[in-house]
């Protein structure tokens, strides 16, 4: 994760070292944004990771918030109805760089920003639509992929099973916008006849009520395990969600280990 995190601040400086030359006296315009962490936490002294490198390593290069470089920060809290209007915001403000969090924001600021360099962080570059190539992504966009493909989700379940080897129904916490992901694993989920993926995805809005409908409704279906997503909402509830988890007593198991703690710091969404 370290050393993911490094290079993340490495390609963010490069390519806001080439977004615009260096001027003397010019005082340079980023943003960044997070799909759920809240702004107070895109700081210097942010325990998110990949925030933290991003500093580090603009403060060696010379680039100094409040002296030659002015940062423009954005949450949307993990509420996707916050989103368009987070986007067109950091588009008409024209800043030299965007660094992004995330798979959807970044195709999202692909559509809105054509001309901006992009910076970020997500999924699977050619399969999500970031870039049409590897070899030849073109566009305006660079980054780092935390996206291996699906073994590490069917890891997780074997793991999940080889702890809870009485559970014989997986409710799975993700979105309706990000199903296609996880009916994927179904193979893995066939491979062992006894585990049966049981109830609905979340929908919009999510919020508390919508988390507790989809949790009562994985208990009615029978789920005695859990495995959550690692999307921004989860990761902005990662409280509620290990309260549920706990007051149904659903065996959970989760993308990030500080998902799984009411008040730690995720390293993204």
């Amino acid at each position: 994760m370290r050393r993911r995190d490094l290079i993340f601040g490495l390609v963010t400086v490069a390519a806001m070292r080439t977004a615009r030359a260096q001027q003397s006296g010019k005082v340079h315009h980023i943003a960044i944004i997070h799909p759920s962490h809240p702004i107070a936490e895109l700081t210097e002294t942010s325990a998110i990771p990949a925030v933290d490198e991003i500093f580090k390593e603009l403060r060696r290069l010379g680039y100094i918030e409040g002296r030659n470089l002015l940062i423009e920060r954005s949450s949307g809290e993990g509420r996707a109805a916050h989103y368009p209007d987070m986007i067109h915001e950091v588009v008409r403000s024209n800043p030299d760089l965007i660094i992004a969090l995330g798979t959807t924001r970044v195709l999202d600021f692909k559509a809105a920003a054509t001309t901006i360099p992009i910076v970020g962080v997500f999924g699977n570059p050619v399969g999500g639509g970031i870039v049409s190539s590897l070899a030849r992504p073109g566009g305006n966009i660079t980054g780092v992929s935390v996206d291996v493909g699906l073994e590490p989700w069917s890891k997780r379940i074997q793991l999940l099973h080889q702890v809870v080897p009485q559970a014989n129904r997986l409710g799975v916490l993700q979105s309706r916008a990000s199903r296609e992901r996880y009916v994927a694993l179904g193979p893995e989920l066939n491979r062992s006849p006894e585990i049966t993926p049981v109830g609905p995805p979340l929908d919009r809005p999510i919020d508390e009520a919508e988390y507790r409908r989809v949790f009562v409704a994985m208990v009615e279906d029978g789920a005695d395990a859990l495995v959550v997503s690692d999307e921004p909402e989860n990761v902005t509830n990662r409280g509620l969600i290990v309260e549920l988890a706990n007051t149904t007593r659903l065996a959970a198991i989760y993308p990030f280990d500080r998902l799984s703690k009411p008040w730690g710091s995720c390293p993204m969404g």
